[in-house]
């Protein structure tokens, strides 16, 4: 399902997924020529720009995360993209974690193609992208109001943004099927709970009247359904938010949320971890036709409800890396009543690994090299929703469906 592209440039990867109808490219770049800012943009472009230039059809790139170690880079950054994107740029995260490698900035995008392949742009935070009786809907960037004060109403306030977005784009907050929020000061504390608690708090409040992937789900889902999430740390003090959404009237494309066996679900947790539970599913999976992409969501050492293995990363990211392989298999969607489907850590086409300590860096990238292969990756500097956590890693997986 997922190969590599060969002989790029040391710091970049790429990863090529052929979905019959589309194919997608996932980027996954820290420049490492040092420079200026525009610089290490401009041999970002380099890299991408010489793997499109080799596809049989045009690429679009539609939405990017840009990882910065300075916040004073992000308008330099603005400026050489809109030179580069013109008109019709993709919808872009600028989140301030810094890579862990000490450069000073990495990129994490996806670009597609295929005969039929539609890309709309609605305003620069929002696209949408349809081939084949199937839409997504994209919205990233997205802060809250400078006027908002405190995590609860802020997050709010972006969660009701993307609503908006969602209904601009001719398609609705129910069809969210993967969320991310970087939030500043995760941990630190605010109102006598903890910033994530908060976050946490108004998530629950603004899902509470929404049922997600209302007709397009698998008819053996949960009655809890929630989207795939990432509540991720960041220098500074802000929230940055994004989604994605999917639109389809076809009969052979459904959603199955999963739920790792040996994890409690986010959603169930005790009061103890979070006053108001994360409301979010482990992954979200999609079936479209005889494909299986599997979003995973942020993952930590964490077993039933218990942060394992404290102040050791290596075996911290041991475990965080058995969660994700269990999620996945093949045997857990059969458990989910879905056999012929599962994938494979090796079946990631990108992963993102963040490392609340850089000095970790190099045992972790060991482990995450022997477990995944050469999957395209980025390390990056962020807190973890709990102070004892020094590792999540999230990813994306595709695989094939055989029913039978």
């Amino acid at each position: 399902m997922t190969e590599l592209a060969s002989n790029l440039a040391e710091g970049a990867g790429c990863s090529y997924v052929d979905l019959g109808d589309s194919v997608r490219l996932a980027f996954v770049i820290t420049p490492r020529g040092g420079g200026k800012v525009h610089e290490q943009v401009h041999e970002v472009f380099s890299v991408m720009r010489t793997v499109m230039e080799k596809q049989p059809q045009p690429m679009a790139v539609t939405v990017q995360t840009v990882f910065l170690k300075d916040a004073g880079d992000q308008a330099e950054c603005e400026r050489a993209f809109a030179d580069y994107y013109g008109p019709k740029p993709p919808v872009t995260n600028y989140v301030l974690q810094a890579p862990c490698c000490g450069e000073g900035l990495a990129v994490e995008a996806w670009a597609i193609g295929g005969k039929d392949v539609r890309v709309e742009h609605f305003d620069p935070q929002t696209l949408a992208v349809s081939y084949d009786s199937v839409r997504w809907v994209y919205c990233a960037g997205v802060t809250p109001g400078i006027s908002v004060r405190g995590v609860h109403p802020q997050t709010l306030d972006v969660l009701g943004q993307l609503r908006a977005a969602m209904a601009k784009a001719g398609s609705s907050f129910e069809r969210v099927v993967r969320t991310w929020f970087y939030l500043g000061g995760i941990t630190e504390p605010e109102a006598e709970v903890q910033r994530y608690h908060e976050l946490n708090r108004a998530r629950a409040d603004f899902y509470q009247s929404i049922r997600f992937h209302c007709s397009s789900l698998a008819s053996n889902a949960p009655g809890d359904v929630y989207p795939a999430s990432t509540g991720i740390g960041m220098s500074g003090s802000g929230l940055v938010a994004s989604c994605m959404a999917l639109e389809t009237n076809r009969d052979d494309v459904f959603l199955l949320p999963l739920e790792n066996p040996q994890q409690t679900p986010a959603y169930a947790y005790d009061p103890r971890h979070s006053p108001q539970s994360p409301k979010f599913s482990r992954a979200v999976a999609l079936v479209l036709g005889n494909y299986v992409t599997t979003w995973v969501s942020g993952t930590a050492s964490i077993v039933d409800s218990q942060s394992l293995h404290l102040d050791d990363p290596e075996k911290q990211t041991a475990q965080t890396i058995d969660n994700i392989e269990r999620l996945i298999a093949a045997d857990n969607f059969s458990s989910h009543g879905l056999k012929g489907a599962g994938a494979k850590l090796r079946d990631l086409a990108k992963i993102r690994v963040y490392l609340k300590r850089p000095e970790d860096l190099i045992k972790c990238r060991a482990i995450c090299e022997r477990r995944f292969g050469p999957v395209p990756a980025v390390y990056a500097v962020a807190d973890i929703c709990r102070p004892e956590l020094l590792i999540e890693i999230e990813g994306v997986a595709f695989s094939r469906f055989a029913p039978g």
